[in-house]
């Protein structure tokens, strides 16, 4: 590890700098814009409840009521939405998603515009939620075009980085908004344990073993992260000696879905809660508090069930077993030991059952520590944390970026020997 920090700074690795440093600085234009209010708008000082999610990915920008508040998630639900629709099921994004590199041009430039529509109204909605029901329509409509900018912007910030920086722009931006409230929330871990504790040494004791639990926690998701199964592949008339004697095989990740099932059930309990806002039915408020909450038991397993039902949907429908099978055939490779065609299907598709059964198992206990935290603990304190969603996110997007740093590295020595 110390290795390549001492090689990012080696005299030959002159462009690498320039791209961290242009990857860092525009990291740093996001947070100041974090802190940037709207105008005509107060900060949020009670509890977010389900936005609390948007806020943390945004670096505390929804409760700063900041023109970054919305962040790039109208973006991730688009790409979320149009990568579905190219399972089979609407066949137009089938065919651009097969025609390579301009197809996926195509599909991004679609996504884009669809993440602004979704921001708009999204936007507006916020605004509504910003300013109550008293304010005109032309002031809704203002702050939800400034809201719209505001993500506009970041979608453009990370397309900069992506091209002249180091890493994935937009997941970078995610990655920093959840990473700048670690700080706070370890200060206020510290107050909550040492200070506000009347035995100084039970407090200590206490934040400690916090912070091992919080690592620990860490340690676990990049363990999972990193974790795969790897089905051997052999292909007919050719031996591993024909490959450098290096084994063909199919990877599979343990938990290949990463946070998208619980962005899905994330979205789906929310749209009860959004609706119950502007309604005033005291029977569907009464139902929606009681059962679409997931701070209440039937509601945190309502949640929890739709992260596993999603986990193995998305899962499936992104590897498409059939289609795996048929490429294999085609080629003339095979499972050892497994025959071509319906049988090769069967055995992959058992197979990525039950690697998903211990990624959604992963997932349903990083989605419900924090909940189960706040609910069931001692600690008061609501900027208190434990585990979660952004560790996952934020593990994810490190690791990738730093096998895209070591790429770097690798590629610029071996060019160094000749």
């Amino acid at each position: 590890m110390f290795a390549k920090i001492k090689d990012i700074f080696a005299k030959r690795n002159k462009d690498l700098r320039k791209r961290i440093l242009f990857t860092l600085v525009s990291l740093a234009i996001f947070i100041i814009g974090t802190n940037v209010r709207i105008p005509g708008t107060k900060g949020v000082t009670n509890d977010l409840g389900f936005l609390e999610l948007l806020n943390v990915i945004g670096g505390g920008a929804l409760k700063n009521s900041s023109i970054f508040a919305l962040g790039v998630m109208p973006y991730i639900s688009a790409s979320i939405v149009i990568q579905l629709l190219q399972m089979d099921i609407i066949p137009y994004f089938s065919d651009l998603a097969k025609e390579g590199y301009a197809g996926r041009r195509k599909l991004n430039r679609i996504t884009r515009y669809v993440g602004i529509i979704v921001a708009l109204f999204q936007g507006i909605a916020l605004a509504i939620g910003l300013l109550g029901t008293g304010a005109n329509t032309i002031e809704y409509i203002r702050i939800g075009v400034i809201l719209t900018a505001g993500t506009a912007f970041l979608l453009w910030l990370g397309d900069q980085v992506s091209q002249k920086g180091i890493g994935n722009g937009l997941s970078l931006i995610i990655m920093a908004g959840i990473i700048v409230s670690i700080p706070y929330m370890m200060v206020e871990a510290f107050k909550t344990f040492v200070l506000g504790n009347g035995n100084l040494f039970i407090g200590i004791i206490s934040f400690l073993v916090y912070v091992a639990i919080y690592l620990a926690i860490v340690v676990g998701v990049v363990f999972i992260s990193e974790s795969e199964r790897r089905i051997p592949i052999q292909y007919a008339n050719k031996t591993t000696s024909s490959y450098g004697a290096k084994q063909t095989y199919i990877p599979f990740k343990v938990n290949a879905a990463n946070v998208i099932p619980v962005i899905f059930a994330s979205a789906i309990i929310t749209i009860p809660q959004v609706i119950a806002r502007f309604i005033t039915n005291e029977g569907y408020i009464k139902f929606v508090n009681n059962y679409m909450n997931y701070n209440t038991p039937i509601g945190l397993t309502i949640y929890l069930l739709l992260i596993v039902i999603f986990s193995y949907v998305y899962t499936i429908l992104q590897f498409k077993p059939e289609e795996i099978s048929k490429n294999l055939q085609q080629n003339g490779g095979y499972i050892p030991g497994v025959r071509p065609g319906v049988e090769t299907k069967k055995y992959i598709t058992k197979v990525l059952l039950r690697i998903t059964t211990f990624g959604t198992l992963f997932l349903v206990v990083i989605a419900a520590l924090p909940i189960l935290f706040q609910n069931y603990s001692n600690v008061n304190n609501t900027n208190i944390s434990i585990g979660g969603t952004g560790l996952l996110i934020v593990v994810g997007v490190a690791l990738e970026t730093y096998k895209q740093v070591d790429s770097v590295l690798e590629q610029k020595e071996y060019k160094g020997r000749f």
